[in-house]
C-alpha cells in the first residue's frame, strides 16, 4: 500500500469529510424538514430523548476506544504487525464485553422509562418498543466498529467517514420515501437500526481486509505490564467519559423531566443546527487527529508547540464565526423549514451558541492531550464537571425552564474542564505556561464579542421576508468576523501559516482541474 506524507493524509482527511459531511448534511436536512412535516413534535422528542439515553449507556466503552487508538500510534509508525494485532485482539475482546453490559444495562431501564417520561407523548407506537430498537442499535455497533479506530490510527480516517455518508445518505434517501408514502415513524426508525447495521459491518469488512493480519487465529495476548499501562489509561478516561456524559447527555432527558417530550422537540430543532455546524468543524479536527499522533511521536517541543497555537487560532476562527451565526439566523431558518410555531427566544439560540463555542475552544487541547497520553490529568475535575452540571440543571431547570438547563451546562464547564484541559496540556505536555493560553483566550472572546455586538445591532435592522433576512443575516454574519478576526490577527505567525497551507491546498487543486 502506498504511504502518504502526514500532510498528504490530513488533507484527503478533511477534503473526504468535508464533502461527504456537506452532501449528508443535505439530505439529512431535507430527511429533517420531512419528519417535522409528517409527523408530531412528540416523535422528535422520543428521538432526543433516547438518543441522550444511550448516550449516557456509551459510558460503558469506558474509554477503551481513545486508550487503545493511542497505543496504536507507536506499532503502527514503527510497523509493529505483531504488536497492532495483539491491541486489536484485546479491544476486540473488551468491546465484545461491553456490548453485552450495555445490552443488560439497557434491559434493566425499561420499568424506569416512566419516571422519566412523566407525560406520555402523543405517538400510536408502543414506547418500549422504541426504546428496545434504540437499544440494539446501540448494542449492534460494540460487536463490529472497534475496527474503524485502527484505520482512524494509520490516518486513514476518510475511509471511515467515507463508507459513514455513503451508508448514511442511502438511508435518509429510504427514510424519506417511507415518510411521505406511510407517514410511519416506526418505518423511519428500522431503515435507521438498518443503516447502522450495514456500517457496521462493512467498515469492519474494510479493516479486515486491508490488515489481514489482525485477524490471525494465533495472536500473541499482551503482556501484563502492557495492559496494566492500557488500564491505567482506560481507568483515567473512564472518568472523563462519565464527566462528559453527566454534562452532555443528560439536557433532554431534564427537559423532558421539567418541560415534557414537546419542549425537547422544540429544543431539538436548535440543537440540530448547533450539531451540524459542530460536526461540520470536527470533520477538519478529527482528520488531524492521526497526523498530530504522528506529529507528537516524530517531533520536539517546539514544533508540537507551534502546531498548537495554529490549531487554536483555526478553533477560534472556525467556532467564533459559526457561534455568531448560529446566534442571529438560527431562528430564521426554523421558521422557514419548520414553521413559525417552532420558533424560539434569542436567548436559546444565545445559550446554545456559547455553548457550542465553549465546547469548540478546547478541541486543539483535547486533540493534543489525547494524542499526547495525558489521560489521567483532570480526571477527577471532569467528574465535578458532571456533578455540578446535575445539580444546576435541576435547581436552573426548575427556575429558568430550557434557558436554564443549556446555561447549567455552560456554568459547569467554565468552572472545570474549560481551564483545566488546556492547562494541563501547556504544563505537562508542552512544557510551557499556561498563562500564555489564557491571555490568548481572553483576547480571542473580546474580539468575539465585538464583532457579535456589530452583527447584533445590524441585524435588528432586518425586518423583511424570512428568506431575504436569512440571505441579510448570513452575509452580515460572514463578513463582520472574518474582517474582525483578520484586522486583529493578521501579523500573527499562525495566521501566516494558515493562508499558507491554503495557498498550497488551492494550488494543488488548481493543478489538479487543469
Amino acid at each position: 500500500m502506498k504511504e502518504r506524507s502526514r500532510t498528504e493524509y490530513s488533507l484527503i482527511n478533511i477534503f473526504t469529510g468535508l464533502f461527504g459531511y456537506g452532501l449528508n448534511t443535505l439530505v439529512g436536512f431535507i430527511c429533517r424538514i420531512i419528519f417535522v412535516r409528517t409527523l408530531s413534535a412528540d416523535y422528535l422528542g422520543v428521538n432526543g430523548l433516547f438518543s441522550n439515553i444511550l448516550s449516557m449507556f456509551s459510558l460503558a466503552e469506558l474509554g477503551i476506544g481513545s486508550a487503545i487508538t493511542y497505543a496504536l500510534y507507536k506499532p503502527i509508525a514503527e510497523n509493529d504487525e505483531e504488536k497492532i494485532a495483539s491491541l486489536m485482539q484485546f479491544y476486540k475482546k473488551a468491546y465484545w464485553f461491553i456490548g453485552t453490559i450495555v445490552a443488560i444495562a439497557g434491559l434493566l431501564l425499561l420499568p424506569f422509562l416512566g419516571l422519566i417520561i412523566r407525560e406520555p407523548p402523543d405517538i400510536k407506537e408502543n414506547l418500549y418498543l422504541l426504546y428496545l430498537l434504540f437499544l440494539f442499535s446501540s448494542v449492534s455497533s460494540y460487536f463490529y466498529s472497534y475496527k474503524s479506530s485502527l484505520l482512524t490510527a494509520v490516518q486513514r480516517n476518510y475511509i471511515v467517514i467515507g463508507y459513514n455518508y455513503i451508508v448514511t445518505i442511502v438511508q435518509s434517501i429510504f427514510q424519506i420515501t417511507f415518510l411521505l408514502l406511510t407517514h410511519e415513524y416506526i418505518s423511519y426508525l428500522l431503515i435507521q437500526v438498518v443503516g447502522g447495521l450495514v456500517y457496521n459491518i462493512w467498515i469492519s469488512y474494510k479493516a479486515s481486509k486491508d490488515y489481514p493480519y489482525i485477524n490471525k487465529k494465533e495472536i500473541k495476548p499482551l503482556s501484563k505490564n502492557e495492559k496494566k499501562e492500557l488500564f491505567i489509561n482506560i481507568k483515567a478516561l473512564t472518568v472523563n467519559k462519565l464527566s462528559g456524559v453527566l454534562v452532555n447527555s443528560t439536557d433532554n432527558i431534564v427537559i423532558t423531566f421539567f418541560n415534557g417530550m414537546k419542549t425537547v422537540g422544540f429544543a431539538s430543532n436548535y440543537t440540530l443546527f448547533s450539531s451540524i455546524l459542530n460536526t461540520l468543524i470536527t470533520q477538519i479536527f478529527n482528520a488531524l487527529t492521526g497526523s498530530v499522533g504522528n506529529l507528537i511521536a516524530s517531533s520536539d517541543k517546539k514544533n508540537q508547540y507551534g502546531f498548537f497555537k495554529i490549531l487554536n487560532l483555526a478553533n477560534f476562527w472556525l467556532y467564533g464565526w459559526a457561534a455568531i451565526g448560529m446566534t442571529f439566523v438560527s431562528s430564521d431558518l426554523v421558521q422557514l423549514f419548520y414553521g413559525e410555531q417552532f420558533v424560539m427566544g434569542l436567548k436559546i439560540p444565545l445559550i446554545l451558541a456559547l455553548n457550542f463555542y465553549s465546547i469548540g475552544m478546547i478541541h486543539a487541547s483535547y486533540t493534543y492531550k489525547s494524542t499526547m497520553g495525558l489521560f489521567k490529568y483532570g480526571q477527577h475535575i471532569l467528574i465535578f464537571t458532571g456533578i455540578l452540571n446535575i445539580l444546576l440543571d435541576m435547581i436552573l431547570g426548575k427556575f429558568l425552564g430550557v434557558f436554564g438547563i443549556y446555561l447549567a451546562t455552560l456554568i459547569s464547564r467554565l468552572l472545570t474542564n474549560l481551564w483545566y484541559e488546556p492547562y494541563a496540556v501547556y504544563k505537562h505536555g508542552l512544557k510551557k505556561n499556561p498563562a500564555e493560553y489564557f491571555i490568548r483566550q481572553i483576547l480571542y472572546a473580546i474580539v468575539l464579542f465585538l464583532a457579535g455586538l456589530v452583527c447584533w445591532m445590524l441585524c435588528r435592522l432586518c425586518n423583511f421576508g424570512v428568506i431575504i433576512n436569512i440571505l441579510i443575516k448570513i452575509v452580515i454574519c460572514s463578513v463582520i468576523p472574518n474582517v474582525a478576526f483578520s484586522i486583529c490577527f493578521w501579523k500573527t505567525e499562525e495566521l501566516q501559516y494558515l493562508l499558507e497551507r491554503l495557498k498550497d491546498i488551492i494550488g494543488k487543486i488548481i493543478r489538479f482541474r487543469r
